[in-house]
């Protein structure tokens, strides 16, 4: 849950990119903190583990502007993708405003997919939160693989998979290059704002 920095005036809020497994979270966020600039960003941390790594790290978006003259800064976090850390992927859900699905578009890894958003669902479900009810983009990365012969899912197929109920905005992406990559952001950065304004507006109006 978002909460008010009084001292510096800031809103924090949470956005997490949840996965599959090598589905491009890691990448995502690389590439996101590399470009930008000393002045918006924190300091990465990354917690490895033997096969997968949780990564953070915050940033003070600038476009965003102020909510009821606080400044807005972002966190982001990914989860592992790996099955054996469910646990991990529960804690760092812990206060989650927004989520950014990256899924693999890979058709190797159409069921991985399908998978993982079954389990974002249901570790949403025990943490009392309904899906359709928070802050969703959806991510169809490494698209660039078309370009080595790897077979991918189509577009019309990975919205069949995994968008058909929530309808949520979704992005075709190359995390490597970029391609897709700070239009996921800047969609679920100004989703999960807008969400986070509502809820806390009568609190912020109360502090102005």
């Amino acid at each position: 849950m978002s909460f008010l920095d009084l001292s510096k005036r800031e809103v924090h809020v949470k956005i997490v990119y949840y996965g599959p497994g090598r589905g491009g979270k890691t990448t995502n966020l690389l590439y996101i903190h590399k470009a930008m600039t000393d002045a918006v960003r924190g300091q990465m941390v990354s917690i490895d583990t033997k096969q997968d790594r949780t990564l953070f790290f915050d940033f003070l978006p600038l476009s965003l502007g102020k909510i009821f003259g606080f400044d807005i800064r972002i966190q982001l976090f990914t989860v592992p993708g790996q099955v054996i850390y469910n646990a991990t992927r529960k804690l760092v859900l812990k206060g989650v405003d927004g989520v950014a699905f990256i899924a693999d578009a890979q058709e190797s890894q159409r069921e991985k997919n399908i998978e993982s958003l079954e389990n974002l669902r249901d570790n949403l479900k025990d943490m009392g939160i309904d899906i359709a009810q928070i802050p969703l983009v959806l991510q169809y990365n490494k698209i660039d693989l078309a370009a080595e012969g790897i077979p991918l899912l189509t577009v019309d197929q990975m919205q069949a998979d995994m968008n058909s109920v929530y309808n949520a905005p979704y992005f075709t992406a190359s995390a490597i290059t970029g391609e897709g990559v700070f239009e996921t952001l800047r969609e679920v950065s100004k989703l999960t704002v807008k969400n986070v304004a509502r809820k806390l507006m009568p609190t912020l109006t109360a502090k102005k």
